[in-house]
C-alpha cells in the first residue's frame, strides 16, 4: 500500500486509521483530494489570512496538505479527527493550525474558502450545504470533489437548491470538481427528523448522517425481537448505537438497566440522546452518550453486556476490521461472565471469530438473512 502522498512540493506520510487493517490496498487519500488541492493551494499561497473550512476530510489528507495554514475541519467521525491528528503529528505539522468541528455544531461565519469532499449520503450532503448557507457570503469560494461517477444531475441539483449556481469540471483521474457560487440566503434545515416505530411504541430521531432514516434497519429489527434479559442494574453498551433504538428498547423493557450509547458518529450520538429524551425522559440519568472509536475510552472489565449490529463498510470500502475491533474491545471491557450479543448477515464469519476470541459462541436465532449470536467472556 502506498502511504506517501505527493502534493505540490510536499511528500506526506499518510495512514488510514485504524492502523493494521488487513486490506492493505486502501490508502488515506484519493484523486478527488488531489483535484481539490490543485485548485485550492494556489489560492491559499497567494493570499494570507483566508478563513478556510475543510469538510469531510476522512483521514486528514487535505488538512496535512494545507500544512500550518490555519483552517477549520468539520467531520462527523471521531476516527476522522483522530486520523487527522495522527497524520499531522507524523508529518511534523502544528496541532494549533486546525480547529476541529463536529457535524452538529454551527459553522464559523464569514468563510473565504470551503473545500468539501462529497459524502455518499445525499441527505448528509444536503445538511452540510444548509449549514454552509447560514454562514457563507456570495463571494465565498466553494470547491467540492468526488468520483466522476458520483457527480450527476441529481447531485448537482442539491448544490443548486441549497447554495447557488453550480458547475462541474471535466473528469480527471476519474474524479471531478464542483464549483458553487452562493446566493447568500440561509436555507431551512431538513434534519433532524422524527419518526414513529409503532410496533414498539417508539419515537426515533435521526440526524442527517445516521443509518436507516424513517425505516428501521432490518438487522436491528430482528435483534429487537431477541433482546437479552439483564440482571438488575446491569451496565450495557449499545455499541455503534445509531439512533439508539436497541438501547432505548432495553431501557423501556428493563428500566433498572444502565445503557452507554456509543458511536463513532457525532450525529448518531446526538440522535440517540434525542431519542431517549423523546421516549424515556425519566430514565435519562441511566443513559450515557459518548462519541468514541468503538469502546476505546471504556474502562477494562466494566461492562455486563454489549449489544451491537456491527457494520462491514468504512465509507465505500467493504471491510470486517470494524466488527473485529468491536469484538476485541468488547472482550477487554466485559467483566468475566459478561456477554456480547450481535446481529449479523448470515454469510459473515463472526461465529468463528467470537468463538476464538471469547471462548465459545451460542446461536440465539436466525432467519433467511440474519443470525443472532452471543458469546460469554471466559472467567
Amino acid at each position: 500500500m502506498n502511504t506517501i502522498f505527493t502534493v505540490a512540493d510536499k511528500q506526506l506520510q499518510l495512514d488510514r486509521l485504524p492502523l493494521g487493517q488487513s486490506n492493505r490496498s486502501l490508502q488515506a487519500w484519493d484523486a478527488a483530494d488531489e483535484l481539490l488541492l490543485q485548485q485550492a493551494l494556489p489560492l491559499i499561497n497567494e493570499r494570507a489570512g483566508l478563513k478556510v473550512l475543510v469538510m469531510h476530510d476522512l483521514f486528514g489528507a487535505l488538512s496535512c496538505a494545507l500544512g500550518n495554514y490555519p483552517h477549520s475541519q468539520q467531520n462527523d467521525s471521531v476516527l476522522s479527527q483522530q486520523a487527522t491528528v495522527h497524520n499531522r503529528q507524523q508529518n511534523g505539522l502544528s496541532a494549533d493550525a486546525v480547529s476541529f468541528l463536529d457535524s452538529v455544531t454551527a459553522l464559523p461565519a464569514d468563510l473565504d474558502l470551503v473545500l468539501l469532499k462529497v459524502p455518499n449520503n445525499h441527505g448528509y450532503l444536503r445538511f452540510m450545504l444548509q449549514q454552509l448557507s447560514q454562514v457563507v457570503r456570495p463571494d465565498t469560494i466553494i470547491i467540492a470533489a468526488a468520483k466522476a461517477k458520483d457527480i450527476h444531475k441529481n447531485l448537482l441539483a442539491i448544490f443548486e437548491q441549497e447554495l447557488g449556481a453550480t458547475q462541474a469540471s471535466l473528469a480527471q483521474k476519474k474524479c471531478r470538481t464542483i464549483h458553487c457560487k452562493p446566493r447568500g440566503e440561509a436555507r431551512a434545515f431538513t434534519y433532524p427528523i422524527q419518526w414513529e416505530l409503532p410496533d414498539y411504541q417508539l419515537t426515533l430521531v435521526n440526524h442527517a448522517n445516521v443509518f436507516a432514516k424513517e425505516q428501521l434497519d432490518i438487522g436491528a429489527r430482528f435483534l429487537l425481537e431477541h433482546l437479552p434479559v439483564l440482571d438488575a442494574g446491569a451496565l450495557v453498551a449499545d455499541l455503534g448505537c445509531g439512533n439508539g433504538v436497541l438501547g432505548i428498547a432495553l431501557l423501556k423493557q428493563q428500566p433498572e438497566a444502565k445503557v452507554i450509547f456509543t458511536d463513532d458518529s457525532y450525529m448518531a450520538v446526538a440522535s440517540s440522546k434525542a431519542s431517549v429524551e423523546a421516549n424515556v425522559p425519566e430514565l435519562i440519568a441511566q443513559a450515557e452518550f459518548r462519541t468514541d472509536d468503538c469502546l476505546a475510552t471504556q474502562a477494562d472489565q466494566s461492562l455486563d453486556y454489549v449489544i451491537c449490529n456491527p457494520p462491514f463498510h468504512q465509507q465505500q470500502a467493504v471491510t470486517e476490521h470494524i466488527a473485529w475491533q468491536m469484538f476485541n474491545d468488547a472482550k477487554r471491557c466485559l467483566k468475566a461472565g459478561g456477554k456480547l450479543r450481535i446481529v449479523a448477515n448470515r454469510h459473515l464469519p463472526y461465529y468463528e471469530k467470537m468463538t476464538v476470541l471469547l471462548g465459545g459462541c451460542r446461536h440465539i436465532a436466525s432467519n433467511n438473512k440474519f443470525v443472532i449470536l452471543e458469546s460469554t467472556k471466559r472467567k
